[in-house]
């Protein structure tokens, strides 16, 4: 069998040895609904008592007064708390209405602003992910599946298992709190999960997320500097 060869030396980085973070997990809730009985408020903030539960340490974002994506400054106080709560993160949890078959326009307004570096940042990449819908109707899964595609598209480590809540109206509370049902379990197996996966990869994150391509642009960018000691050009070339 012949040996596989690639024009770039094709060698995967060593695992790093990195001790065990012994903090909470850190994990983010964004939900898309403005409305004072939001139900993917509700639905978040259930998600929310039992990631606490499970030990984590727990924050929101308030999507309020959040401007429409460009129409103002990135440094606009409430687009610098939602990107610092996101570089805060080790995971997050998205929840949404589905609206016309998709996500709200609040829902993606929010992820909108969430760029996908800021200089040598990736405020996103490496995060784990858990989606989770709330529908007026039947169950449908056309909202977690455009978060689905968003996560991935954000670079962030979306679990398998998901949430989705028919008739939201008859599932809480009056206080806010989600009734005892399938649906109550199914969050309960969603956090749970995501907590599992945040342990198993926020401290190998970087090693995860480091790819081929972007080796090689790097050293085809170090190459073309005279000032980097890769420098290459007159001698061997690229």
């Amino acid at each position: 069998m012949s040996q596989y060869s690639t024009p770039y030396p094709l060698e995967l980085t060593p695992e790093p040895a990195v001790a065990r973070s012994a903090h909470p997990p850190r994990i983010l809730f964004l939900y898309g609904s403005l409305r004072e009985r939001s139900y993917s408020r509700l639905l978040a903030e259930e998600a929310g008592r039992i990631m606490a539960g499970l030990g984590a340490e727990v924050r929101f974002f308030d999507p309020r007064e959040l401007p429409v994506f460009g129409g103002v400054p990135a440094t606009h106080p409430k687009v610098q708390e939602l990107r610092q709560l996101s570089e805060w993160s080790e995971g997050q949890v998205w929840s949404t209405p589905e609206q016309h078959g998709a996500v709200t326009g609040v829902m993606k307004n929010q992820i909108d602003w969430i760029p996908l570096s800021l200089g040598a940042v990736r405020p996103t990449q490496g995060r784990t992910l858990a989606v989770m819908q709330v529908s007026g109707g039947s169950q449908s899964f056309n909202a977690v599946n455009t978060l689905r595609l968003l996560g991935r598209w954000m670079r962030m480590i979306t679990i398998p298992n998901q949430s989705s809540v028919a008739k939201a109206f008859d599932e809480f509370n009056q206080d806010g709190t989600m009734k005892d049902s399938a649906y109550r379990d199914r969050v309960v197996d969603v956090m749970e999960e995501l907590f599992k996966f945040t342990i198993l990869t926020r401290d190998l994150a970087p090693w995860l997320t480091d790819r081929y391509s972007e080796r090689r642009e790097r050293d085809h960018k170090a190459a073309l500097d005279p000032a980097n000691p890769k420098h290459r050009i007159g001698t061997t070339g690229l």
